[in-house]
C-alpha cells in the first residue's frame, strides 16, 4: 500500500525544468507513483493545493559534524527544507583524529556536552547511525585535520614521509566513506600546504575512490583570481573535480572581482575539468576572529600564538599589523560568540564598540578579546555586495551552501548571536534571489539546491523527483516561503514550508518538527 500520497502539488522536479500538477505516492523510502492517485488505496494524504513540492534541499557546505551526534534532529536544517547535508569542510572533519585534530574536536564537543568517542570515519559514522539523525549526512575528509594528524600544528613543509602517511589517512578516510577530500587555506595548518601537497591529497582522495577536492581557496579579496586558479590547478593535476567553496570577493575595493573569476572556472570547465562553486545568500562571513591575525603569529598552534600576544612587543607589531589592514572596517566585524561566559553579552557587538566601552584602540581590543577567549571567538564580517552574491549564484555551476552547523532555537546549541544563516540560507535563496530580485528562475533555482549538488557529491538517486527516487521532499507557499532570522535577532525559524519528507518519512508536519530520524549516513559509492 501506498503510505502516504501528496497531492495536487506543482512539482518542480530538480531537472531545471517546467512544472506541473501531480499527485506523488510514497512507498517505503521511495516515489512510487506520479500521476492522478485519487482512486489509488493509501494509509494518508496531504493536499498539496496552492503548494510546491520539491527535491529536499542539500547543503553542499556545511560545518556540523559532531553536532549530528548531539543535535541528531537537525533543527534548523530541516525547518529550511535541507534534507541532505555535506560536512568536513574548509579543510576540517570529524575524522582522522590525533594530536591537535583530536583536541579541536573535543574542545568544540564539551560546549554541547558530547564524548568524542570516535578516531576514523568507520567510528564516527557508525556513531551517527546508531544514534539516529533527522536528515541524510556526507562528510569529505579535511585536510587540515589529516596534517595535523601527521605534523600537529607545525607550519613546515612536509617531507616524503610525511606526505605519505598524510596520503595514507586521505585515503583511508574515502574507502571508509568520506567522499572527497576539502582545504582550507585561509586557517592553519591548511594554510600551510603548498600546491604540491594539496595535489597528492587530492590525488589520494581519488585513489580512495572520491576524487572530490572542495577548497576554500587561499584568498578571497586582493589575490582571488589566484587563488581560484590554484584550486583549478590542484584539479587538474590531481585528477579530480574541483568545488570553490562559498565564492565570494570579499572588501568593497575587490567588489565585481567575482566576474573574473567566475570567468575562470568557466574556462575551466569548457577545457574538460568538472569544477564547481557554492554559494550563500548573504553579504557577511563568519569564521574566527583569529583569522584578521597576521598568518606568522599563529605559526606552532594555540599556545604559540597565545605566547605571542602576551609579550607586550610582539602585540604591538601585531597590533599595527591589524591597524594597518583593517583601517576603518572595525565597524564591520560583529562579535557572534566566545567560550566562556564572561563574554558572552559581547555577543551581537561591532568590534569598534567593544573597543570604545574598554577605552581601547580596537586592535587592542581585538587581541585582548582573543587573548582572553584562547583564541575562541566567531565573528561576522560584512565585506560582500549583494550584486556579487547574485553574479555567483547566476553562475550555471553554482549550487547553495549555508556555511552553518545545524543548531537550535534552544539548548546547549542556542549560544551566541549565529550568523542568520543558520537558519535562513535556503528560504532566503528563495525569497530574496528568486521572488523578489529575479536573479533565477524558480526551476532553475530549484535545480541548484537539489540535482546539481546530488550529480556534483555523487548522491545518487537523491536531488530530483521520480519514480524510483528516495522521497526526500520538501512542500512550501512560494509566495510565502521566506527567512526571518536577522543579524540583531538570529533565532528564527524561516516562514512557508509546510512538510519536510527524508526517507519517505515525515521529519516536518505542518510546520512542526516531528523528532523522527529517518536520515542516513551516505558514503562514498566506492565503499
Amino acid at each position: 500500500m501506498i503510505s502516504t500520497v501528496l497531492e495536487n502539488a506543482e512539482i518542480i522536479d530538480g531537472s531545471g525544468g517546467k512544472s506541473y500538477v501531480a499527485d506523488i505516492g510514497i512507498v517505503g523510502d521511495r516515489i512510487a507513483l506520479i500521476g492522478d492517485l485519487r482512486e489509488r488505496a493509501c494509509a494518508g494524504r496531504i493536499d498539496c493545493t496552492g503548494q510546491t513540492v520539491t527535491p529536499g534541499f542539500i547543503d553542499v557546505h556545511s560545518h556540523s559534524d559532531e553536532l549530528w551526534l548531539a543535535l541528531p534532529g537537525c533543527d534548523g536544517k530541516i525547518v529550511q527544507g535541507v534534507t541532505t547535508e555535506i560536512g568536513g569542510n574548509c579543510g576540517m572533519s570529524a575524522a582522522p583524529l590525533r594530536g591537535p585534530g583530536l583536541e579541536r574536536v573535543r574542545r568544540s564537543a564539551e560546549h554541547v556536552g558530547l564524548p568524542v568517542e570516535w578516531r576514523d570515519f568507520d567510528e564516527f559514522f557508525a556513531l551517527v547511525e546508531r544514534n539516529g539523525i533527522a536528515l541524510n549526512v556526507a562528510s569529505l575528509v579535511g585536510l587540515g585535520t589529516a596534517r595535523q594528524a601527521v605534523t600537529g600544528d607545525s607550519e613546515k613543509r612536509l617531507d616524503r614521509v610525511e606526505l605519505e602517511a598524510q596520503s595514507v589517512l586521505v585515503r583511508e578516510a574515502c574507502e571508509q566513506g568520506a567522499i572527497g577530500a576539502s582545504s582550507g587555506l585561509a586557517y592553519p595548518p591548511s594554510s600551510y600546504a603548498d600546491i604540491d601537497e594539496l595535489v597528492a591529497m587530492a590525488a589520494a582522495a581519488r585513489e580512495g575512490g572520491a576524487a572530490r577536492y572542495a577548497s576554500h581557496i587561499r584568498n578571497e579579496s586582493e589575490h582571488l583570481l589566484d587563488a581560484t586558479a590554484e584550486a583549478l590547478e590542484v584539479g587538474r593535476r590531481a585528477g579530480v573535480l574541483v568545488q570553490c567553496s562559498h565564492h565570494k570577493a570579499a572588501g568593497k575595493r575587490n567588489w565585481g572581482g567575482v566576474h573574473a573569476s567566475l570567468a575562470a572556472i568557466s574556462q575551466a570547465r569548457a577545457a574538460g575539468l568538472e569544477a564547481y562553486a557554492d554559494v550563500y545568500p548573504y553579504v557577511a562571513s563568519w569564521t574566527e576572529l583569529a583569522t584578521i591575525l597576521p598568518p606568522e603569529s599563529r605559526y606552532g598552534g594555540i599556545e604559540a600564538t597565545l605566547q605571542r600576544l602576551r609579550e607586550p612587543t610582539d602585540a604591538a607589531v601585531v597590533a599595527a599589523y591589524l591597524e594597518a589592514t583593517r583601517g576603518d572596517e572595525w565597524h564591520d566585524i560583529l562579535v557572534t560568540d566566545v567560550a566562556s561566559e564572561r563574554n558572552l553579552a559581547l555577543a551581537g557587538m561591532r568590534l569598534d564598540e567593544i573597543a570604545a566601552m574598554w577605552g581601547v584602540e580596537p586592535a587592542r581590543a581585538a587581541i585582548s578579546l582573543l587573548l582572553d577567549e584562547r583564541l575562541e571567538v566567531g565573528a561576522a564580517y560584512f565585506r560582500m555586495c549583494e550584486d556579487d552574491v547574485a553574479a555567483v549564484l547566476s553562475a550555471e555551476f553554482c549550487c547553495v551552501g549555508s556555511d552553518a552547523s545545524v543548531r537550535a532555537l534552544s539548548g546547549p546549541t542556542a549560544r551566541g548571536v549565529p550568523h542568520p544563516r543558520t537558519f535562513g540560507t535556503f528560504p532566503r535563496v528563495l525569497a530574496r534571489f528568486v521572488r523578489e530580485r529575479k536573479t533565477l528562475p524558480w526551476a532553475e533555482a530549484i535545480r541548484r539546491m537539489t540535482s546539481l549538488p546530488a550529480s556534483i557529491f555523487g548522491l545518487d538517486g537523491r536531488g530530483s523527483i521520480g519514480v524510483g527516487k528516495f522521497a526526500d521532499l520538501v512542500v512550501f507557499d512560494a509566495e510565502k516561503i521566506g527567512d526571518a532570522a536577522t543579524y540583531e535577532r538570529p533565532y528564527a525559524f524561516p516562514t512557508g514550508i509546510a512538510h519536510v519528507y527524508v526517507n519517505g518519512e515525515p521529519v516536518l508536519r505542518e510546520g512542526a518538527l516531528t523528532s523522527k530520524r529517518p536520515g542516513r549516513v551516505l558514503r562514498n559509492r566506492a565503499h
